[in-house]
């Protein structure tokens, strides 16, 4: 077989020995049911997320129950809950990619840049980082929300300031262990740049750490995002947010408890579905996991 063959076909067994674990399918297919109705919002929900239906409460105002015209049943305001779902969807999978996506590319320059070079450098980027994970996250979530006005992006980019410190530490040792290897002495021999030694040698090594540790960051986003919306720092109605939809019809949470329970039965399978992903990604790319399971 030749190289390149070999390039190729390393992908493909990678993707083989994921589809050969159920849980990892399962896990793929809540993803692409809850992202096909995210995607499909506009289409499959019969009412749109802020409408207010005339018929949408009982003659003493509560909500309706599950059934008819209201698959999920109305909230507080007469609004149908499955469309409030499906866009709420939307907002999780946005914040979770956008915000996942920061912190992935913070904690990545911080790591490698303070793996590979070290010294002063890397010591004052490594204290930063601990100081940082000394505080509370959600605490300082939240702090930085309540002093930013939230909105969809503003909380996107919160969640990053506050997520990317586990990611520089995997990535800061993993880069200090490639930076010994004798590959790099190597190339430094022969004279290749920074540049060239992080961006060809070192940074290749890590996609694997990356990739899974961006797929199991998604659920952490999310779970993130839907307790500072829960607390009212987050995604601001009328924007549906399935933390926020928990937050608005709390009151009804014993006469109506539908109104709780199938958002909150949303976040968790979504948050689930990663987790199960990227466990499975981890097992399938990492060398030392495989044949354990």
């Amino acid at each position: 077989m030749t190289y390149a063959s070999a390039a190729k076909s390393a992908p493909q067994g990678a993707l083989g020995r994921l589809l050969s674990r159920k849980l990892a399918v399962l896990g793929l297919v809540l993803i692409v049911l809850v992202l096909g109705g995210a995607l499909g919002a506009p289409w499959i929900a019969p009412f749109a997320p802020d409408q207010q239906n005339f018929d949408g409460l009982t003659i003493e105002g509560s909500p309706l129950p599950p059934g008819g015209a209201y698959l999920m049943g109305t909230d507080l305001l007469g609004r149908d809950l499955f469309s409030r779902i499906l866009y709420g969807a939307r907002t999780s999978l946005i914040i979770g990619i956008v915000a996942n996506g920061l912190s992935l590319l913070i904690g990545t320059l911080v790591g490698i840049t303070a793996g590979y070079f070290r010294g002063w450098i890397g010591a004052a980027l490594m204290r930063f980082t601990d100081l940082m994970m000394a505080f509370p996250a959600l605490l300082l979530a939240i702090c930085l929300a309540a002093i930013f006005s939230p909105s969809l992006w503003i909380v996107a980019l919160v969640i990053a300031l506050v997520n990317w410190v586990q990611t520089a530490r995997v990535i800061y040792t993993e880069t200090t262990s490639l930076a010994t290897r004798d590959f790099i002495a190597a190339e430094r021999t022969l004279g290749a740049g920074t540049g060239r030694i992080l961006f060809k040698h070192i940074l290749p090594h890590l996609v694997p750490t990356i990739i899974v540790w961006g797929t199991l960051g998604i659920s952490t986003t999310v779970l993130l995002e839907a307790t500072l919306s829960f607390l009212g720092v987050g995604v601001q109605p009328p924007t549906a947010s399935w933390g926020n939809i928990i937050f608005e019809n709390q009151t009804y949470f014993q006469s109506a408890p539908w109104l709780v329970f199938l958002p909150g039965a949303a976040i968790i399978l979504l948050a689930l579905a990663f987790n199960l992903v990227g466990d499975a990604l981890r097992d399938v790319l990492d060398p030392t996991q495989r044949g354990r399971h």
